[in-house]
């Protein structure tokens, strides 16, 4: 299986995880109880879970850096949220506000969707360090996430889509494929306020600005 903790390769940032992706047409008559599965699989296979509506996302680096960056946030103790999951959300939608994040979420329909799956690893660095974290918080020392549980997951999870298919982490060809028939760059442009004039201004695409805006998340907060 490939390592899932190597340098995510569309950011540069070392130890933090490429994604698995889960890509596929999703229908949902109750969000509560879709919310409620994944939350289920989440904490039976300790994996980190975040589905969104694949029509707000521009590319495989889009969601890439969206996990680097949340995850060094969590390592610097900046993070908003105390949801690993909810982290990489805000920063895929390039926002702060939880609320507003949400609109990039799944809702109840039909919509082609991407599941974001990686291994959970709260606390990084050595035993001491691992040790005094636990002490600081007064927590159960957290459990690493096994390959197995990974795969667990997304089998899971491959249940609830249509015609999903995996990407493993750094596969790259099939989803940006798969992506340019589902991204919706009007919905895009609305959810993030990019107007024709800012785009005109900018020597890259609508692409290019968005994977931008995610890594500037950090400086803006």
């Amino acid at each position: 299986m490939t390592d899932d903790r190597s340098t995510n390769g569309a950011t540069g940032d070392t130890a933090y995880p490429t994604p698995h992706l889960l890509a596929g047409d999703l229908a949902i008559d109750d969000l509560d109880a879709f919310l409620g599965t994944v939350r289920t699989i989440r904490e039976e296979t300790n994996a980190v879970i975040q589905v969104v509506d694949a029509r707000y996302v521009v590319s495989r680096t889009h969601l890439d850096r969206a996990v680097a960056r949340a995850e060094r946030a969590i390592d610097r103790d900046a993070a908003v949220a105390s949801d690993p999951a909810v982290e990489v959300l805000l920063y895929a939608a390039g926002r702060r506000q939880i609320d507003e994040a949400l609109g990039m979420g799944v809702e109840e329909g039909s919509m082609p969707a991407i599941a974001i799956v990686y291994p959970s690893s709260p606390t990084r660095g050595d035993e001491d360090d691992r040790q005094n974290e636990t002490a600081r918080r007064g927590t159960t020392p957290p459990r690493e996430t096994t390959p197995e549980a990974v795969s667990a997951a997304l089998e899971r999870l491959e249940e609830r889509f249509d015609d999903a298919t995996r990407h493993s982490p750094g596969e790259r060809t099939a989803v940006e494929s798969w992506l340019e028939d589902v991204t919706d760059p009007g919905r895009i442009r609305s959810f993030h306020d990019v107007t024709e004039t800012e785009l005109a201004a900018t020597s890259g695409t609508l692409r290019d600005l968005i994977e931008e805006r995610v890594a500037l998340l950090d400086v803006e907060k």
